[in-house]
């Protein structure tokens, strides 16, 4: 399917964009690139165009040409739908390309917000990207898909968590004769073991809060707001994403990630760094036909940690390097992939507050580098 992804490139250059510059004038590289990213998009499949009459009051804006102006802030990367609303009014090509002819016919900002509301309701950006990934990878198979998390700072206070009950303290050493203990609660990762793909969604935590982390120099640093994690096909491309509260750890939406992207695309191999290091997420991986690689997390085990160590210099003493190895070097895509929606398609200026908002405001970002990725394939 790939192939037709390619032709239909092909003809929007051949074709489309020789008209859209004899009728708009000479366009530039941004705005070519917001008409590549909207033709693919197939907006008015997913949402509706005017209202209609309504009993009360005016009839609501065009929410066709809404959606497209935030999937073109995504693209122009615009931090703020002010931005948009100020290109727009003196952009007339792109004003055109949503849908508007008059700068007097952009609805104002409240408008874009309550719009805004209604497409984080209904999911509409992920809706959109399901289908994206399906028709593009139609009967494609996918070698690997690596998989990670990165923070998204948000502009909201973290919500109050309830405080936990204490934990009766329990004497040391074997019970007496007739005394029973309960039983060790499940940890999430075992209580997935027997859930549905939408109760582990709904068991994950959504809500805004603290997240703390160790970075790649050792520092400990910590945000308030949310945690995306990713699934990334080979070449960059964006599979499936779920938006979390900033404390989950990252190997608590590893298997919920994984069976969303096997409903979107068949792939092999699992990459995943050290904190994916569960036996849960091994066995599950297996149980579904793929082939986990991941990081070996020695939880301050010194003596593995020197093994491993001492293993890997005696590779590279006679240059050799293990097939797995080799493939765990392919996992670099899903970080380029969270450095690139941070630094070009606005998941760095996250204005809106709520876990619907915030992952729609994320989505759109997804939208638009999985179409810019989608073309680099295919040229």
């Amino acid at each position: 399917m790939l192939g037709s992804i390619a032709r239909h490139f092909s003809a929007i250059q051949g074709s489309l964009f020789p008209f859209l510059k004899e009728e708009l004038g000479p366009l530039t590289d941004q705005q070519y690139s917001v008409i590549r990213v909207l033709d693919l998009l197939e907006i008015e499949k997913f949402v509706e165009g005017y209202g209609g009459s309504t009993p009360v009051g005016r009839p609501p804006s065009d929410r066709r040409a809404i959606t497209r102006a935030f999937v073109s802030k995504a693209v122009l990367n615009l931090s703020t739908t002010r931005q948009l609303l100020d290109r727009l009014s003196v952009d007339a090509a792109l004003r055109r390309v949503c849908g508007w002819e008059r700068r007097s016919e952009v609805p104002s900002e409240a408008v874009f917000s309550r719009a805004f509301a209604e497409l984080s309701e209904m999911q509409v950006p992920a809706l959109i990207h399901e289908a994206l990934i399906q028709k593009a990878y139609d009967g494609e198979l996918v070698g690997h898909i690596s998989r990670d998390s990165t923070q998204i700072e948000a502009r909201e206070k973290p919500v109050v968590k309830p405080e936990k009950p204490k934990k009766v303290e329990k004497k040391r050493g074997r019970p007496k004769k007739g005394e029973l203990r309960e039983p060790k609660e499940p940890t999430r990762l075992e209580k997935q073991k027997e859930m549905t793909l939408e109760e582990m969604r709904e068991d994950l935590p959504k809500g805004c809060d603290v997240g703390c982390k160790r970075n790649s120099k050792g520092f400990q640093e910590s945000w308030t707001g949310y945690k995306l994690h990713l699934d990334v096909a080979d070449g960059g491309v964006p599979i499936s994403a779920i938006l979390t509260s900033a404390s989950v750890h990252d190997s608590q939406a590893a298997i919920a990630l994984s069976l969303i992207t096997e409903k979107r695309v068949p792939y092999l191999y699992e990459l995943m760094d050290a904190a994916y290091d569960a036996p849960e997420i091994r066995s599950h991986s297996i149980e579904h036909g793929h082939v986990p690689i991941i990081d070996i997390n020695t939880r301050r085990n010194t003596a593995l940690k020197q093994e491993i160590a001492q293993e890997s210099q005696r590779f590279s003493f006679i240059n050799f390097e293990l097939p797995e190895t080799r493939r765990f070097k392919e996992r670099s895509t899903v970080e380029r992939a969270n450095s690139a929606l941070k630094d070009s398609y606005t998941a760095r200026s996250v204005r809106v507050r709520g876990h619907l908002k915030v992952f729609a405001h994320l989505m759109f970002g997804v939208l638009a580098l999985t179409v810019e990725q989608l073309m680099r394939l295919t040229q």
